[in-house]
């Protein structure tokens, strides 16, 4: 289990300005990653190192995003003004996850714009909308060199994650101790009793660290 992205969910303003204003501030630009059709959704996506990425993502007008949890997820999350959605931590073996949860996980998919195919299992959805201070857990189906990571160029990485909640809370959920999957990044829990999830990041760029 270790962290595998962090999801922010676009603003008024749309995705790709959402993307540019957040690429700004680090000093790179998020690439198209392509249409998620059985979500609703579709994503731009920075690279990061030690295996993680950052996206943004926003809810198409489209069925999909009505009826799949992460499309309503995304949706929810964009009509508050857009900001931070979610963490996902990757597993080996989702049918672990889904015992314990007493759940499936269900298929993802999307296509990139040199029309690459990705493809992943994912389950926790519900969780996250529930209390957003829960990850989601992914396993991808796609040789590693094909995993959204990969384009890093080792000079930006995710410093930190700020969070609103509980870590026992959490370490629950996980079915192991939160740190397990954040040992490489500091997280600051903080305001146990406010709105849970996601306060900020803080990413490490060359010009410093940079918190968004």
């Amino acid at each position: 289990m270790r962290l595998d992205h962090l999801s922010y969910a676009a603003g008024p303003d749309g995705l790709a300005s959402t993307a540019a204003r957040l690429g700004a501030a680090l000093g790179r630009e998020f690439a198209d990653g392509g249409v998620h059709p059985r979500f609703g959704t579709r994503n731009m996506v920075l690279p990061l190192t030690d295996g993680t990425y950052i996206e943004v993502v926003e809810a198409l007008d489209h069925p999909a995003s009505d009826k799949a949890p992460f499309g309503q997820a995304v949706k929810a999350r964009s009509a508050l003004g857009g900001g931070w959605l979610g963490w996902a931590v990757a597993v080996p073996d989702i049918s672990v996850v889904e015992q314990r949860l007493g759940r499936s996980a269900v298929p993802g998919s999307r296509h990139r714009p040199d029309g690459t195919e990705l493809r992943w299992q994912q389950i926790g959805i519900n969780g996250l909308i529930a209390d957003p201070q829960l990850p989601f857990f992914i396993q991808w189906g796609v040789p590693a060199d094909l995993h959204p990571s990969q384009g890093a160029d080792g000079t930006v990485s995710l410093a930190g994650i700020e969070i609103a909640g509980d870590p026992q809370r959490v370490s629950e959920w996980l079915g192991e101790t939160v740190e397990a999957p954040l040992e490489d990044v500091k997280v600051e829990w903080v305001a146990p009793h406010g709105t849970p999830g996601i306060l900020a990041a803080q990413v490490l760029t060359a010009d410093g660290i940079v918190r968004i």
